[in-house]
């Protein structure tokens, strides 16, 4: 049986409360991020490049479910990530309070990007280390 907070899509316009402007603004956040374009995505991913065109640009029609987890396996988020972000109601502005799903893995996505920064430096450094000693005589 069918999940029933997940829509089931089978109409082609816009469905009230779905919020592509967000997954427009989630994806191409990630593609910057990650720095991976139209084309390799759309290679890793298996969708055609103008369906991610359409996503990144607020897309005029829908998309299927399967067409999203697969962009979010491809961004590595959870599977659900763009599905969630698509009927999460915004926040109200103003509004003091715990920090949404969203929020929350963006700032896991901004803390494990950093992290990687982080080692890939570490790594430069110790093989600079590394070739200094050799280099020094005994």
């Amino acid at each position: 049986m069918a999940d029933r907070r997940t829509p089931v899509y089978r109409a082609r316009g816009p469905v009230n409360g779905e919020d592509w402007a967000a997954v427009a603004s989630a994806l191409n956040e990630r593609m910057a991020r990650r720095r991976i374009g139209q084309q390799e995505l759309a290679r890793i991913s298996g969708v055609s490049v103008s369906t991610l065109r359409e996503l990144q640009h607020g897309a005029g029609r829908r998309v299927q479910n399967k067409t999203l987890v697969a962009i979010a396996q491809a961004l590595e988020w959870p599977d659900d990530h763009l599905i969630q972000v698509l009927v999460s109601e915004p926040p109200v502005a103003g509004t003091p309070g715990e920090p949404t799903g969203r929020e929350i893995l963006a700032a896991l996505a901004r803390v494990e990007e950093r992290l990687t920064e982080i080692t890939s430096r570490l790594a430069a450094v110790e093989q600079a280390v590394t070739s200094a000693d050799s280099r020094t005589p005994s």
